[in-house]
């Protein structure tokens, strides 16, 4: 794995540290330098997109929104754009629209800065637009990020046009700051299609600690394992402890891994499903 599919993996944008986890040092410093990866602040790397959609919003009078702009406030996707993502005036005609996916709406000076959707507008333009579950990993970074609060994020759902506000009311509620990534938040998204599971964020198991998720009632652990955290031999161990420990104190624990979580969810939801199926056959 090179830098940029690491960075890819870690939601578009990660720290030093993140990024160090999957690739060698040296990988992170040669992507910079070849300008597969950007150094955007302090600790603060993300993919070249960003450039990009700055450059493309200039193209046609723009401003840069959704996917594009949530990297520009260093919050993490699921999955990067593979276009910039713009948006122009309701009634702009621009020609040279080629290589941008282009979104049409108009705006007050108050949600634009520095040519880029506040924090709030972005959250709510991609709950409006974007499949849930990508939508809820943007709404779930902004939080963890705290320069945005729920009540924000709420009262602008509210003032959204009506197309796309209920929409926009759902992610937000669901939203929380306690998912840890992307990952995390995909996997919630999933979780909530499944009859029957009704699961919350850093779950407690007992005296054991927390799982990623959690149904108390149902007894059901479900763990993102991520190659970046169980590469060290110690989380490793440890992580297999826990789990056996939750076995022992009769918590049925679903491990998943980010490839199934990210490209197979229909499988994912499957699993879950014959899971609650299970838990529901034994307690009868």
């Amino acid at each position: 794995m090179d830098a940029g599919a690491a960075l890819a993996r870690l939601g578009g944008v990660g720290s030093y540290r993140e990024l160090a986890r999957l690739v060698p040092r040296h990988s992170i410093t040669k992507a910079c330098q070849a300008g597969e990866v950007v150094h955007l602040r302090r600790n603060v790397y993300t993919l070249p997109g960003l450039d990009e959609a700055r450059v493309a919003s200039a193209r046609v009078n723009g401003v840069v929104s959704h996917l594009s702009a949530a990297l520009a406030h260093g919050w993490k996707v699921k999955v990067p754009p593979k276009l910039p993502m713009v948006t122009v005036r309701a009634n702009a005609h621009p020609r040279d629209t080629a290589g941008i996916a282009l979104a049409y709406a108009d705006w007050t000076p108050e949600d634009v800065r520095d040519g880029v959707t506040g924090r709030a507008r972005t959250v709510i333009d991609c709950a409006r637009a974007l499949p849930f579950d990508e939508a809820l990993a943007v709404a779930d970074s902004a939080l963890r990020s705290r320069t945005v609060t729920r009540e924000q994020l709420e009262q602008a759902a509210k003032r959204s046009p009506r197309t796309g506000r209920e929409r926009a009311l759902r992610v937000v509620r669901a939203a929380t700051p306690l998912a840890a990534n992307p990952f995390e938040s995909v996997m919630r998204a999933i979780a909530r299609e499944v009859p029957g599971l009704v699961v919350v964020p850093q779950g407690e198991v007992g005296i054991i600690g927390h799982a990623d998720l959690t149904d108390a009632r149902l007894r059901i652990a479900i763990e993102c394992d991520s190659y970046g955290f169980h590469s060290l031999p110690e989380a490793f161990r440890y992580d297999v402890r826990r789990y056996t420990a939750m076995v022992r104190m009769g918590w049925l624990v679903v491990r998943f891994v980010w490839e199934d979580v990210m490209r197979k969810p229909q499988e994912v939801r499957a699993v879950l499903a014959d899971v609650v199926a299970l838990r529901a056959a034994l307690a009868a």
